[in-house]
């Protein structure tokens, strides 16, 4: 069944309010390395990019802290 109008405008509307977009940039050939990875331990690409910045974030500012 096609997405109607009205889906659409309401998952743009969600997006709008809920989400942001960051375009990354890779080198050719890592985007399926990312995303195979990604597959194998059970998440979307973005779940796992997301969590993996998270972590980083998380152990640069227990870094910073121990400084």
């Amino acid at each position: 069944m096609p997405t109607t109008d009205a889906q659409r405008r309401a998952r743009d509307k969600w997006l709008s309010e809920k989400v942001e977009t960051i375009n990354l940039r890779v080198p050719k050939g890592s985007k399926e390395i990312i995303k195979s990875h990604a597959e194998k331990h059970g998440e979307s690409t973005n779940a796992f990019v997301y969590r993996t910045v998270m972590e980083a974030i998380q152990r640069d500012e227990k870094a910073d802290r121990e400084e």
